[in-house]
């Protein structure tokens, strides 16, 4: 069954096509904290990611995408020089339980805020 469910369903995890080129004209060159692995073809000019998982492109870290887009000539190093300011890289959670949904939203129960009497609804007859 994984070899079937490999074969004809591409959007779960790289095609069989995709790993055998990786086999044949890929170096690995490092992986991330999602499990992600990286490689470059033997002469350098072509760049891709195997995703763990589900294939989903914001699963990518900035780092790791900016070599993949040769903004980076050299490999991203595990203790990037990352500011003080800068939350951990998370990826797009539209979907999921993880979601962003404002105040209001039916997701979170449909309740909003009252307002607050600076708003005057328009009306044609007015």
């Amino acid at each position: 069954m994984g070899f079937l469910r490999a074969l004809f369903i591409w959007w779960n995890n790289a095609t069989i096509g995709t790993i055998l080129h990786t086999w044949i004209h890929g170096v690995a060159v490092g992986s991330d904290g999602f499990g992600n692995r990286y490689y470059q073809s033997k002469d350098g000019n072509r760049r891709w990611v195997l995703y763990r998982g589900t294939i989903d492109a914001s699963l990518t870290p900035p780092e790791w995408n900016a070599w993949l887009r040769f903004t980076l000539s050299e490999l991203p190093s595990p203790e990037c020089r990352r500011k003080a300011w800068e939350k951990d890289h998370l990826p797009n959670l539209s979907g999921t339980e993880g979601a962003y949904h404002p105040p209001g939203s039916l997701a979170r129960g449909g309740v909003r805020a009252p307002s607050t009497g600076d708003y005057e609804s328009w009306s044609p007859n007015a």
